[in-house]
């Protein structure tokens, strides 16, 4: 039984969007409930490289959708129970742990600041140098780029202690020389964030600071 998310069961008025390939419905117990898709034929999507990834991009539509609307758990791309019984037993034995969980998300949105790396100019080399001035040359400009990322690595070690006194709740992750740290935020706070945000990218000139948007607490669950 394909799943996307846990939330409450007491939610009065909840639009629940279309899924993957058919309709959604919630199982679940008196206090937490499932998102689930009892039709879908997850084994069948694997089939084709273009099915899995437009259902990707629907399971994200889906947890925003139903994000904007209410707290939730949401859950990562091809979660599956084997049975509804099987899910309910595992509602039943995690429910005191998930409305915890639930609770300390009540308000509260993911917002992932993404650090770009800023590559200012290098000293130029000419192109009569030679013998030793080129050397000397290219021995200044080996001098720049370590001085550049010696800067860059204190900058945004720098900006983590003051994110790490401001909000308690930040993940960092990296890949491919970017750098991304997912803060837990109060939405009512977004604005403060905003400001802060830009103190940091003053600190940070060897770095281009992009804040996100605020999205289900993927990294907090």
């Amino acid at each position: 039984m394909y799943t996307y998310a846990f939330l409450h069961s007491d939610i009065s008025h909840l639009h629940l969007p279309e899924g993957i390939s058919g309709p959604l419905r919630l199982i679940g117990t008196a206090h937490v409930s499932a998102l689930v898709e009892p039709q879908l034929d997850f084994e069948a999507l694997q089939q084709s490289d273009n099915q899995l990834m437009q259902a990707v991009l629907a399971h994200d539509r889906v947890i925003r959708d139903i994000f904007r609307q209410t707290e939730i758990l949401p859950l990562r791309f091809g979660t599956c129970f084997v049975s509804q019984d099987g899910l309910l037993e595992h509602l039943q034995s995690r429910s005191s742990d998930y409305l915890v969980k639930l609770a300390q998300l009540a308000g509260k949105a993911e917002y992932t600041l993404k650090f770009t790396p800023i590559d200012l100019p290098e000293p130029a080399i000419s192109s009569d140098a030679k013998g030793k001035e080129y050397f000397l040359a290219k021995k200044q400009r080996y001098q720049t780029q370590l001085e550049q990322q010696q800067l860059r690595s204190l900058e945004l070690d720098q900006v983590k202690e003051a994110i790490a006194q401001l909000y308690p709740y930040a993940i960092t992750s990296s890949g491919e020389g970017i750098e991304r740290i997912h803060l837990l935020v109060s939405r009512q706070d977004e604005p403060v964030l905003s400001q802060q945000v830009q103190t940091w990218q003053l600190n940070c000139s060897h770095w281009e600071v992009i804040p996100g948007e605020a999205l289900p607490p993927y990294h907090f669950v």
